[in-house]
């Protein structure tokens, strides 16, 4: 499994970045996991918009989906280009009806909703939600391929219950969106601290903090994850591959 990060700001995106969006791969299956405020002009780095097997989406803020609506008309205007455009799958809840329907454009892309209490094969991709403690319904997937684990926080403050979910897995992809000493329960958002123990009691193989905030001296948070974790720690940076 290759996770490559294409986007990792909160709220939105700074000068030649992007907010939330992740390419995992395995076996040639392309999944995009959120697709954040800028995400398919840095996509284009990688693959093109056509290149996509699926799309799944933790929630419906705008900068985990404000280009959802760009990623379908890159994929209409190929199609009007001559190009074969398999209706492509976005996977998303429910709980949000109207921001889940807009999911579905045409004969291009389709929404397809998950049960966040049933496991979702996706490709080669199996999957697993827990929900988060965010001011609207986002789930954290554990996603399982080839022998190996990845989890995704999305967007939460801490929960006990993450423990458990990321028991052992390779990497934890962690939101970090606050420094150690803050508050994020009423934003719903982690301190690097909280996701350095999250880390440590999970066993997990690696940790990349991401999700990270427009404000400080982002390489602070590494050494404030550390002071709870021994394993390796990265800051997510566009561009940024690691194979599981």
């Amino acid at each position: 499994m290759e996770l490559t990060v294409v986007g990792f700001r909160g709220g939105y995106p700074g000068k030649d970045e992007a907010t939330s969006g992740y390419i995992l791969e395995e076996n040639g299956f392309r999944l995009l996991m959120d697709c954040g405020s800028a995400v398919i002009s840095h996509l284009q780095r990688y693959i093109q918009p056509e290149e996509l097997d699926a799309v799944i989406v933790s929630h419906y803020h705008a900068d985990h989906v404000a280009d959802i609506g760009i990623l379908q008309h890159a994929r209409l205007i190929q199609s009007f280009l001559g190009k074969q455009m398999p209706n492509l799958p976005i996977y998303g809840h429910q709980e949000d009806m109207a921001e889940f329907q807009e999911l579905t454009y045409k004969q291009i892309t389709k929404g397809i909703a998950y049960d966040p209490n049933s496991k979702l094969q996706v490709g080669p991709f199996s999957i697993t939600f827990l929900r988060t403690n965010h001011p609207v319904s986002c789930f954290a997937m554990r996603i399982e391929a080839g022998g190996k684990a990845l989890v995704y926080t999305a967007d939460t403050s801490f929960k006990e219950e993450f423990i458990d979910f990321s028991k052992a897995a390779n990497l934890l992809v962690c939101e970090c969106n606050l420094y150690k000493g803050q508050d994020g329960k009423a934003a719903g958002h982690m301190t690097s601290e909280e996701a350095g123990n999250l880390a440590a009691k999970a066993g997990v193989g690696s940790l990349i903090l991401t999700h990270l905030p427009h404000y400080g001296d982002v390489s602070q948070l590494v050494q404030e994850a550390k002071e709870n974790y021994n394993g390796p720690v990265a800051l997510a940076h566009s561009g940024l591959q690691v194979t599981l």
